[in-house]
């Protein structure tokens, strides 16, 4: 008893030795940089890059929101991400209803088709779209982006919520009709709240893959104004043409301590969502 007691918590140790490990990995290159946007110019050269910064220098953020014209592009990003996000999550919903619950003609052919969606890699639709978007007069615009923000999101999120609306019951529904429910009623009194964890799911998910996009950005825009965070830190330079260390810090971490809030916020709901979403009857 006494050495499979030892074996049990020598076992016990080695995995929490183990996750602590994976923890530090993951945590300290995002620890590095928050404490680097606080240097002063002078600790990038005197000190070693692992040294802590020795007081808060908030003239880095400064630099970055005003001269390296983050403010412009984080606003570019929140308006292309929330208004995609919006499309998105109400497509999406609608689209999941009609496919689960509702019978019409056609509706397996349109399973398919959104599960082939999924298959097409990113990369082959650019052309295509870049020519479609010149005709149209829309490149350079913030329309194209959100296009084609929501047009690519949309089988992977169907998807998502449709594995969680295959197992809501059909007799809650039904029952709603009888009480004199219409369409638009149980669709927001009674769908959208049964699947709120998986439509958190898709928004978080969404919201990670349409702030992080560089490859449309990059594609369909080419004016300052409109470039998205993504590319803004990727010409981010200081008015001097040299390389600001602090500022450059300052901008990754703004770009990515919304994302951190986010899941930190909603982790739960996503963990929760996922779960429902792999589930299919």
């Amino acid at each position: 008893m006494k050495h499979t007691t030892a074996r049990r918590t020598l076992g016990t140790g080695m995995k929490r030795l183990l996750i602590a490990l994976v923890v530090l990995i993951d945590v300290y290159p995002l620890f590095w940089m928050l404490t680097a946007s606080f240097k002063q110019p002078a600790e990038f050269v005197e000190k070693p890059a692992y040294a802590l910064n020795a007081g808060f220098y908030l003239q880095n953020y400064v630099d970055a929101w005003t001269r390296g014209k983050m403010a412009i592009f984080f606003r570019n990003s929140l308006i292309n991400t929330v208004v995609s996000l919006v499309f998105i999550i109400f497509f999406t919903v609608t689209i999941s209803f009609a496919l689960t619950k509702m019978q019409w003609k056609g509706k397996e052919f349109f399973k398919k088709y959104f599960a082939f969606g999924i298959m097409i890699p990113v990369a082959t639709s650019l052309i295509p779209l870049f020519q479609i978007f010149q005709k149209m007069s829309l490149i350079n615009t913030r329309s194209c982006l959100i296009l084609v923000y929501v047009a690519s999101a949309i089988s992977f999120s169907i998807y998502l919520i449709t594995g969680s609306m295959i197992s809501l019951p059909d007799e809650i529904m039904e029952a709603a009709v009888i009480d004199g429910c219409g369409i638009y009623n149980l669709m927001a009194k009674v769908v959208v709240p049964l699947t709120k964890n998986s439509i958190i799911t898709v928004l978080v998910i969404q919201f990670f893959f349409k702030w992080n996009d560089l490859l449309y950005s990059m594609t369909f825009v080419s004016s300052t104004e409109l470039k998205t965070i993504q590319t803004g830190l990727l010409y981010f330079q200081d008015e001097f043409g040299s390389k600001n260390w602090g500022a450059i810090f300052a901008s990754v971490s703004i770009c990515v301590v919304p994302m951190l809030l986010m899941y930190l916020v909603l982790n739960k709901k996503v963990i929760e969502g996922m779960t429902a979403g792999a589930v299919k009857g």
